[in-house]
């Protein structure tokens, strides 16, 4: 026999207005932003193999005879610019001598190709679509596939959801914390997925040890959204907390156009280069800027940004997995001249914990470890969307053409509308875009309690 309805979940104290209200909450909120999240977490996992999915893709154009012979590396991008149609950009220099060097090539149309070079012989071992699949599911992750009006409003679209991914999880340990009544669901009680107990058992339970690391995921996702990263950037700047003060010896920092923007120095070095005015020297050489990042002792594997003006310093930024790695070079390309030389030690507290969340985000500061950890927060995120559809389904109306949901029926008095309000307005003034949505969803839920009312009474 099952237990009785009281014990089960309609103590007075679980069921008060408060707890309806939340549990509303909840319902609209997991309704709105699951689709998304399912979707960031799917690409997110797949992101986290970025490497495997590489090699197995393009072994073919990565893998070259080793030797130990090295063509010019300036032939590597007359190479690259011939076989891409159009300007090398940047160059990835791999860490093994069995590998091809990975060219970005900017096309006069606008578009990018990665143009595969064997730094042996210069020969040209393939060519892609800029970064190839791995950059396609970059793209759908952060919802910029599109460019223009459409891929700035799905990136917004992409910070609106991680806000509600955390008041998803702050009402669900709402929901779960005990009250009078049995202990919270710390395991799985009920094993017969027939019944709607499982399934609840089984949404609680991963919510309880995996939620951390969901809300981890949504807040370390914030900086790079179009409005809030861009925010925390500018107060990171203006702190004097983010990227070092550019060395004495150089000029200031420059704001790179998007074609001089340099590759791989991180998200606080990122559209940051040095001036390097010419004066009759010979002309700028990948040679010469690969000669100092090897007397600098740089090590492999490291990108070099190629600016289009040629007044820029060339930036050497060595390719890491750990945060406090990094290290980026700005050398004049025509004297191999070391205009600044950038490490982890001078960066700011705000730009350390930044860059340090990105990389534990991509499941690289703390190895496999971090990487399954990151994996098991996606697959959660999946779990929980399906053991919340399929306990909707079991507890649904008996008609949807109604205009019924199933949602929570909502609560009278302010008592309950204060417990939801105490949860989601410390996170809308931390994320002032999912405070907007959370009136619009105020609004339109007050709309269709309005509209049942009258529904109610002209019946």
């Amino acid at each position: 026999m099952g237990r009785p309805a009281k014990i089960r979940g309609e103590a007075p104290d679980m069921m008060s207005g408060a707890y309806r209200a939340v549990w509303r909450w909840h319902f609209y909120a997991g309704v709105l932003v699951m689709p998304f999240l399912m979707l960031l977490t799917l690409t997110g996992a797949l992101y986290l193999f970025k490497d495997e999915i590489d090699q197995a893709v393009y072994r073919a154009m990565i893998q070259v005879p080793a030797s130990a012979q090295t063509a010019d590396p300036d032939q590597w991008l007359t190479a690259a610019a011939v076989a891409g149609q159009g300007r090398a950009a940047n160059v990835l220099v791999p860490a093994r001598s069995d590998q091809a060097v990975r060219i970005r090539v900017d096309r006069p149309d606008g578009s990018r190709r990665t143009v595969f070079v064997d730094p042996h012989t210069a020969r040209v071992t393939g060519v892609t679509a800029y970064g190839g699949v791995t950059e396609t599911i970059k793209a759908l992750h952060s919802l910029s596939l599109f460019g223009g009006p459409v891929g700035k409003a799905l990136n917004i679209l992409v910070e609106i959801v991680a806000g509600w991914a955390v008041i998803l999880c702050a009402t669900g340990l709402y929901l779960w914390w005990p009250r009078r009544r049995e202990g919270a669901v710390l395991r799985l009680k009920e094993t017969d997925a027939g019944r709607r107990p499982f399934w609840r058992d089984l949404h609680a339970v991963t919510g309880f040890y995996v939620g951390g690391v969901i809300i981890f995921l949504a807040v370390t996702g914030m900086p790079w959204s179009a409005v809030w990263g861009d925010q925390f950037m500018g107060v990171m700047r203006g702190t004097g907390l983010g990227r070092p003060p550019a060395p004495a010896a150089a000029s200031p920092w420059s704001h790179a156009k998007p074609h001089d923007a340099p590759a791989g120095v991180g998200w606080t070095l990122e559209n940051a280069v040095l001036p390097a005015p010419t004066h009759g020297h010979a002309a700028p050489s990948l040679r010469r800027v690969l000669l100092t990042a090897r007397e600098q002792g740089l090590p492999r594997p490291f990108t070099v940004s190629i600016p289009q003006s040629a007044d820029l310093a060339w930036t050497v930024a060595r390719q890491t997995r750990q945060a406090e790695d990094a290290r980026s070079l700005y050398v004049d390309g025509a004297t191999g001249a070391v205009k600044a030389d950038l490490r982890w030690e001078q960066f700011g507290v705000m730009a350390k914990g930044f860059e340090w969340g990105i990389a534990v985000h991509q499941g690289m500061q703390y190895g496999w470890i971090n990487r399954i950890l990151m994996l098991a927060g996606c697959i959660a995120v999946w779990v929980l969307a399906i053991s919340g559809l399929v306990m909707w389904w079991k507890r649904r109306p008996p008609s949807l053409s109604r205009r019924r949901l199933g949602a929570p029926p909502s609560p009278p008095g302010p008592r309950a509308r204060t417990a939801v309000l105490c949860i989601v307005i410390p996170l809308s003034i931390l994320y002032p875009l999912t405070g907007l949505s959370l009136v619009a969803a105020l609004l339109l839920d007050r709309a269709v309690r309005t509209f049942a009312g009258s529904k109610t009474v002209a019946s």
